[in-house]
């Protein structure tokens, strides 16, 4: 994690702003160093593009419109070699951003319109340094279990509880709510008569499903009031956080998809993604049911848990539109016929 620095003082990151505007780079400069972060700034895109290939960069910031050649364009081109680089991109106004498949294709983390004001734009700055942060953590792990294929099944459950314990130091809620959404999963996957590697994928995906927390401010994530439509879309944003965390771990690549898309609508208004019906990958949508759930059912700061009459009325009345309807019907069979065995899982993480 980012270290806590004073003015002057480097933190180890290294961040690359691209503007043809010389203000917008000198004034990203003094407030990105003040932060403790090492920076360069580049006004021609195509030396940028360069830089990048030569040097390492932790996390680009990149203007949109440009010449001789866009942001999105500059994109296109480093991904043909880094996969890796965090792009946060800056727009004039949100209404000239790139269109959301453009943004999807070439994975680019997020975009901020410019402003006088920096506080939004350090904000999206410091989730994407926690979310490199893990990243990196996961290299490393990853590294380490090249040449010990013996141990890779004991060393995948202990990365697992170590990330989880990360995100459960942040949010104390995430702790039982992770824990009972792996086993509803699982419950729901028995009843579908599916594999035990699929049973095993929604076991680890649904404990791991919230680790894009990670990379949410702490201010937004504990807080008790009603968040602002900017709170709630950098909310939104953990599920992406969390798929891109992950995707550089071999042995994460099957739970991705959970943890990427359990916030999917089966109606195509969901996010991150906005994946309609069959296009949300099949786990995702049984992760989708199992959160919901848990999340009806839990006390929370701003209200009491419902009962259980009101969330079978939530899943028969959003079947079809927010939850895919023959997995919504077969959970809700066990609702009603199977009763004891979701106790059993409740009662276990009061």
């Amino acid at each position: 994690m980012r270290k806590q620095v004073g003015s002057g003082t480097s933190n180890g990151y290294k961040i690359i702003v691209v503007d043809d505007e010389i203000g917008i780079i000198d004034s990203l400069s003094i407030f990105l160093k003040k932060s403790g972060y090492e920076f360069t700034g580049v006004t021609d895109p195509m030396e940028a593009i360069e830089r990048v290939k030569n040097e390492h960069f932790d996390l680009m910031l990149l203007d949109f419109i440009m010449t001789p050649i866009h942001g999105d364009q500059v994109v296109e081109q480093i991904r043909e070699f880094n996969k890796e680089l965090y792009i946060l991109l800056l727009t004039g106004h949100k209404d000239l951003a790139p269109p959301l498949d453009t943004i999807k294709r070439l994975d680019i983390q997020g975009y901020c319109e410019k402003s006088d004001k920096f506080d939004q734009l350090l904000l999206l700055i410091e989730s994407g340094i926690k979310a490199i942060a893990q990243m990196n953590l996961i290299k490393d792990i990853n590294n380490d279990l090249k040449d010990a294929n013996e141990k890779l099944e004991k060393a995948y459950l202990e990365s697992i509880q170590i990330l989880r314990h990360t995100v459960e130091a942040k949010d104390t809620y995430t702790r039982g709510h992770s824990d009972r959404v792996s086993e509803y999963s699982v419950l729901i996957g028995k009843y579908l008569n599916l594999s035990e590697e699929d049973l095993k994928i929604l076991k680890i995906g649904g404990l791991f499903h919230d680790i894009g927390k990670i990379g949410v401010p702490d201010s937004i994530l504990l807080k008790t009031t009603k968040l602002t439509d900017d709170e709630y879309s950098e909310i939104k944003n953990h599920p992406s956080i969390g798929a891109h965390i992950l995707s550089d771990a071999t042995i994460f690549k099957d739970i991705i998809p959970i943890v990427k898309h359990h916030h999917e609508r089966y109606d195509g208004r969901g996010y991150p993604s906005k994946l309609k019906g069959t296009e949300i990958p099949y786990l995702a949508r049984i992760t989708a049911i199992a959160d919901s759930f848990d999340a009806m059912t839990s006390r929370r700061t701003y209200r009491d848990s419902l009962s259980l009459d009101v969330v079978k009325s939530e899943f028969e009345n959003n079947k079809g539109t927010q939850f895919d309807p023959e997995l919504t019907n077969t959970f809700l069979n066990i609702l009603n016929s199977h009763m004891n065995e979701i106790d059993e899982i409740r009662n276990k993480y009061i």
